[in-house]
């Protein structure tokens, strides 16, 4: 048995920066994350991004040549359906966002609405490249009725080709700042409901969360209490993550995810050289 599967059952895989920077791959993602498989570890993909499904999420990683099923994907649309099937009954639910904030609520048998009236029973508000006024305008009215407010995350930027575009996080402080609350669950990292959903699903006892935020990723993980890998290959510098402190603070720094190969095993955490 190598290092890893001694270590770690589950890999808990944030996607953009980790796996993929826009359309493509990261270098030594696909490498690293084959050898787990190949250790007998299994990869999970768990993202912050609530505007698509499992399935187009999976369809593109195989892309990649990773052998990826939608049942190894989480989105923090699903946590969020998650959230809102301990708190209200089965109805009709606002739903804000792309495809994947309609697909999760479906799963969990809530029926998505465009529409605030009277039979509704809850906000999933999430991240959506069409949301535009009145979307916002009907979870206002929502909000201000009293009704469950589920965010599935507060990323505050979304990135694109072109630089950083508001996220998730800019219009959930829109719906608060007029509706004079906020939101009553967030599902996604830093928050420990899309890593607890990921986990169940996995059954994982050991997992790993590998990210490459700070804030989010590292964070989530060390909220829950499970050992973190910060990859350097997306927001955070080897500076940041020597310089963290607290729940943000790394168990191990590495350039990729070379890391996850035996043979790179010999390489130490960058922290431990500081």
């Amino acid at each position: 048995m190598t290092w890893l599967a001694e270590q770690h059952d589950v890999l808990l895989l944030d996607l953009d920066g980790v796996v993929y920077v826009g359309a493509a791959p990261v270098p030594w993602a696909v490498e690293g994350i084959r050898s787990a498989a190949e250790q007998g570890v299994r990869s999970m993909y768990v993202t912050n991004n609530a505007s698509r499904t499992p399935h187009d999420v999976a369809e593109h990683l195989r892309t990649f040549g990773l052998d990826v099923e939608p049942a190894d994907v989480v989105t923090s649309a699903m946590a969020g359906a998650s959230l809102l099937s301990e708190r209200v009954p089965v109805g009709p639910v606002l739903a804000v966002g792309g495809e994947g904030v309609s697909w999760a609520l479906r799963d969990k048998g809530f029926v998505p609405t465009a529409d605030f009236d009277g039979d509704t029973v809850a906000v999933l508000q999430g991240y959506g490249p069409t949301v535009g006024w009145r979307d916002l305008a009907e979870a206002t009215f929502a909000v201000r009725a009293g009704l469950p407010w589920i965010a599935t995350n507060l990323d505050f930027t979304f990135p694109t080709a072109r630089g950083p575009a508001p996220g998730n996080g800019s219009l959930v402080r829109l719906v608060a700042d007029v509706a004079g609350r906020q939101p009553d669950a967030i599902a996604g990292k830093p928050q420990p409901a899309l890593l607890q959903e990921a986990i169940r699903r996995s059954d994982a006892q050991r997992p790993l969360m590998i990210g490459d935020r700070l804030d989010t990723d590292i964070a989530g993980g060390s909220r829950l209490g499970i050992p973190t890998l910060l990859v350097l290959t997306g927001i955070a510098d080897l500076a940041q993550g020597r310089a963290a402190q607290g729940d943000e603070c790394p168990t191990h720094v590495a350039e990729d995810l070379r890391w996850l190969m035996p043979e790179f095993k010999g390489s130490p955490s960058l922290l431990d050289s500081r």
